[in-house]
């Protein structure tokens, strides 16, 4: 279960990239459009609002931080999290302009107006909003779609690590600890060799000269 759930970090490169990618324009792009008069009202640089932290940098920290997660993670379970953070990202940018009409007193979205003509403002929807949250689902989605499937060489490369981790059945006359070998030791006075007078370790054969002990049997006779 553990080789499965182990996925090389190359496998979520490109989509964790392009996720923190747009996580960073979503987030920033309210306070530095309107140094080009790209932007929603008011058109004012590093202007902070609840508003804009509720629709443009939750959703960007929730993309962001899950394109970091595909991108850094290398256990499957944790870069599927992180896809579906970019995923519910992607999609409060998308839904969030037409929810915020709930809080707001007269019924209008919370974004502002955009400025500039129709083309411009229909590029703003998409460069602040609908665009990013698009592109965000989209490279979110193929990142699920990454890492929810087992490939192949993976489930196979799996395999044999279980296989290596697994211990091998032990055999009828096989133990799985280590006896001590007992020797056979032949009975008491089986092939026993006796000594004889003149044999040991410090004998010599005996001289004409040496005296016999009382007691000691003569040469070539043994004891009953």
């Amino acid at each position: 279960m553990a080789g499965m759930l182990r996925v090389p970090r190359s496998r979520g490169a490109l989509s964790g990239v392009l996720l923190v990618l747009l996580g960073l324009w979503g987030g920033l792009i309210p306070f530095v459009g309107p140094y080009v008069d790209f932007a929603y009202t008011p058109n004012d640089t590093w202007v902070w609002t609840a508003d804009r932290f509720w629709l443009n940098v939750l959703p960007a920290i929730a993309v962001g931080l899950g394109g970091l997660i595909v991108l850094a993670s290398a256990n499957r379970a944790v870069a599927v999290f992180g896809a579906w953070l970019a995923t519910v990202g992607g999609a409060w940018f998308i839904v969030g302009p037409t929810v915020s009409a709930l809080w707001k007193a007269a019924g209008v979205s919370a974004t502002g107006t955009p400025i500039g003509a129709e083309a411009r403002q229909v590029a703003e929807q998409l460069a602040f909003y609908t665009g990013v949250g698009a592109l965000a689902l989209f490279f979110a989605a193929l990142a699920l779609g990454r890492f929810t499937v087992v490939g192949v060489r993976e489930a196979r490369d799996a395999d044999a690590d279980a296989a290596v981790a697994e211990p091998g059945p032990v055999g009828a006359t096989e133990t799985e600890t280590t006896q001590p070998i007992h020797r056979a030791t032949a009975p008491a006075g089986a092939g026993a060799s006796v000594p004889g007078p003149g044999r040991g370790r410090y004998s010599r054969p005996p001289e004409p000269t040496d005296q016999r002990v009382a007691g000691a049997p003569r040469g070539g006779e043994t004891s009953s």
